[in-house]
């Protein structure tokens, strides 16, 4: 590969304008294409046929998950992954490559598509370096198997693959290593040992009462008291139950009851989505949310009401030992000035299922993808699952590939 006008990557590795331009067209393709947690279809034949291209072997996996092995001699074995859904979100970012896409939620109703993530950039960064180590074999020596995994907006994805037999069908790595983009500065790169995002937990109540008309409550158990006394009390529980120093959240993201004003239902609906910082913080705040939730409807005189999960990510977990091997690659790749230590905050994850499911360590990092300018007197651009949320497509692949080729030759680098 020339060099000549080149872009570089990381300190040691520079590529030409040209791909560059290349990737930015993949990643433009994938941003006005998005599709539904695994619905990802389009998106998996589009990886097949590009994998396919560079003469990479491949097999899907988890129904729309795609794996890729690329193999260069002896060496370690390392997991990359990269999701690969989208988010029912109507875009607003005015870029010429918008999606106008549409998709198929699981009730049935129809939902535009936006990938207002940032998972296309993940895509297109990992076929970027899956291209980037084919062409480039004296530069690395071992194997690495591409993750391209759906569903992650659902915490299905990951599960899916190993359930289908990920471990089974694919060389077992040391390490799986996962990257994220987030409204940071393009350059930047935040990552550290231990903690870096939250385990989560979605649930839907329902809540069983009495119909009866509005004229006449002495006839009814009126669910929608009782699920508003629920949605009150489940606030005090990070207030009360927690420790100070103990980060959780606990968000009531739907409510749903009734039909007509003069109407009391026999039923009212809500979801709940919780995030906690270790296991057992989560087993105290969900165990806290069963006996309200059964309290209060105690209190009310109506029936035990229905939980049901409806997902469930695991731990986002980096081993120290293992990041600060890529922490050590990304600085002297792009410098200690590029490297942000923090955690990811209260967002979740599912890619420790991943190395978890065979109990090798996994490193999760996050790359920027913005121009500074956005930045200045304290302003930020919109984040992750917003109808704006629209990374500089150069910045993008660039970052996110030199990101990914640090990270991985950090392992199957020849030295």
């Amino acid at each position: 590969m020339t060099t000549t006008t080149g872009v570089s990557l990381t300190a040691a590795v520079d590529v030409p304008e040209s791909f560059v331009e290349d990737y930015v067209g993949v990643y433009k393709h994938l941003h006005a294409h998005p599709e539904l947690s695994a619905q990802e279809y389009k998106t998996a034949e589009y990886i097949e046929r590009h994998l396919a291209g560079l003469g990479i072997e491949s097999f899907r996996c988890g129904g729309t998950g795609v794996v890729g092995i690329l193999r260069n001699g002896d060496g370690p074995v390392i997991g990359f992954r990269a999701d690969t859904d989208g988010l029912p979100i109507a875009e607003q970012t005015g870029l010429d490559y918008a999606s106008e896409a549409s998709g198929t939620l699981p009730n049935g109703s129809i939902a535009p598509v936006m990938h207002g993530c940032g998972h296309d950039t993940h895509i297109a960064s990992a076929l970027a370096l899956a291209s980037l180590l084919n062409e480039r074999s004296e530069l690395w020596g071992g194997t690495l198997v591409l993750i391209f995994q759906p569903g992650e907006e659902t915490a299905y994805g990951a599960k899916a693959m190993i359930d289908d037999g990920l471990w089974d069908r694919a060389p077992k790595p040391e390490v799986v290593l996962a990257q994220h983009v987030m409204p940071i500065s393009e350059g930047k790169l935040l990552i550290r040992g231990g903690h870096m995002a939250s385990l989560a937990d979605s649930w839907k109540i329902t809540v069983h009462g009495q119909q009866a008309h509005g004229s006449q409550p002495e006839k009814s158990i009126d669910p929608i008291v009782a699920a508003s006394a629920m949605v009150l009390r489940l606030q005090t529980i990070v207030s009360r139950e927690l420790a100070p120093s103990t980060p959780a959240v606990v968000t009531v993201g739907t409510f749903h009851a009734g039909l007509k004003e003069n109407i009391i239902p026999e039923s009212a609906e809500f979801s709940i989505n919780v995030r906690t910082p270790d296991e057992d913080t989560r087993a105290t705040v969900l165990a806290a949310i069963r006996r309200i939730i059964s309290a209060e409807a105690a209190a009310s005189a109506a029936p035990e009401p229905t939980i049901t999960e409806l997902n469930s990510f695991p731990r986002c977990y980096n081993d120290p030992a293992s990041a600060g091997r890529v922490i050590d690659a990304f600085t002297a790749d792009f410098g200690a000035d590029a490297l942000i230590d923090a955690p990811l905050g209260m967002g979740s994850e599912d890619a420790g299922w991943l190395s978890d499911a065979i109990g090798v360590p996994g490193v999760f990092w996050a790359f920027g993808a913005f121009d500074p300018d956005l930045f200045e007197d304290g302003a930020t651009p919109a984040g992750n699952h917003s109808p704006h949320f629209a990374p500089n497509a150069r910045a993008a692949v660039v970052g996110g590939t030199g990101a990914a080729l640090s990270g991985v030759l950090a392992y199957l680098g020849r030295n």
